[in-house]
């Protein structure tokens, strides 16, 4: 298998900065049915139609939440690239196919090496990935080539910090749709339907938790207040202590805070994200020395998600809900 050499990242979701990037996009969208002996389908990403006309054959996905959702669409196959490959763990579908080129750990692929696998779909949680200064293939270049560019719909510019879980189910339908998948798509938007209602089942008894989510580089803390991640602690029962109303998050769904408004806000619990089992000691350790009169840290109710779950188009989002729910109402699974 061809591969780049991997070193571990803490992935967009740890860095403010990255996060900045990699928000910096996405798409409302919605499938035209095709009559039923078409291959091809057209759906809208980012206010743009999405053309095929047969099945791809040749998908590039630029993060493993990505691949995760083709692999559940039933076209892993047909995958020839994954990229930011240390933004989550690479699926086995992925990691035992020989002609599967890792084309980047840390970052998008350069222009080169992604228009080198000559992909007739690529699939994006934002448009960052495109972005020409950066050196990564545009949407243009690629479109010129002959590939499809699809990107999540949670990443939309005019959605980012409005976000919610279920978006995704758009992006099953439409990838599905792009894929010649729309049986299996169905399928798999009902998984994800019932499994958000089984857990608001089990927690809507509960009494709730404040909770507060939060990433840590380096002294750096900064909390989110909006966009998918504050709708994946509401749909587990917490009660988020930083929300889209306060005027920290009117513009962007994360931003730096004081250590005093962390003691200040008191939560319950506190969720982070981490790329890997070290970061995920350090965060500990990080909110284990300065925070230790919090209720969280005092209570030992840190629960942390992977990095790459909290990114758009992931069917990690879904996963993630639950995550919470059962590290703050353990009782109730």
């Amino acid at each position: 298998m061809n591969t780049t050499q991997r070193t571990r990242f803490a992935a967009p979701a740890l860095s403010i900065v990255a996060l900045l990037a990699l928000s910096a996009c996405g798409q409302s969208v919605a499938v035209e049915n095709a009559p039923e002996e078409a291959t091809g389908a057209t759906v809208t990403s980012c206010g743009t139609d999405v053309s095929t006309t047969s099945a791809p054959e040749r998908i590039v996905t630029m993060t493993p939440g990505m691949t995760d959702l083709v692999d559940r669409l039933g076209a892993a196959d047909r995958i020839v690239g994954e990229a930011q490959t240390d933004t989550g763990e690479v699926s086995s579908s992925v990691s035992s196919n020989a002609d599967i080129t890792l084309l980047s750990d840390r970052t998008p692929p350069s222009r080169e090496v992604t228009l080198g696998v000559n992909p007739d779909l690529v699939l994006s949680p934002t448009t960052y990935e495109f972005n020409a200064e950066q050196g990564f293939a545009t949407q243009e270049q690629l479109e010129t080539a002959g590939a499809a560019v699809y990107v999540a719909a949670a990443g939309c510019p005019d959605r980012r910090s409005d976000a919610e879980v279920t978006d995704i189910y758009d992006d099953i339908e439409r990838v599905g749709a792009l894929l010649g998948e729309k049986e299996a798509a169905a399928e798999l938007r009902a998984e994800a339907e019932a499994e958000l209602t089984a857990v608001a089942d089990a927690v809507e008894s509960q009494d709730k938790l404040s909770v507060a989510q939060l990433y840590v580089e380096a002294e750096t803390l900064s909390a989110i207040g909006a966009s998918v991640e504050y709708d994946i602690i509401a749909r587990a029962g917490g009660d988020n202590v930083f929300s889209p109303e306060d005027p920290a998050f009117a513009d962007f769904f994360a931003a730096s805070i004081s250590p005093e408004t962390l003691v200040e806000k008191n939560p319950d619990a506190i969720v982070f994200t981490a790329a890997d089992d070290a970061q995920a000691e350090a965060t500990r350790e990080y909110l284990r020395k300065h925070f230790a009169e919090v209720a969280a840290v005092k209570d030992d109710r840190l629960i942390q998600l992977d990095a790459t779950v909290v990114m758009p188009g992931a069917w990690g989002n879904i996963e993630a809900v639950r995550t919470v729910a059962e590290g703050l109402y353990p009782d109730a699974f």
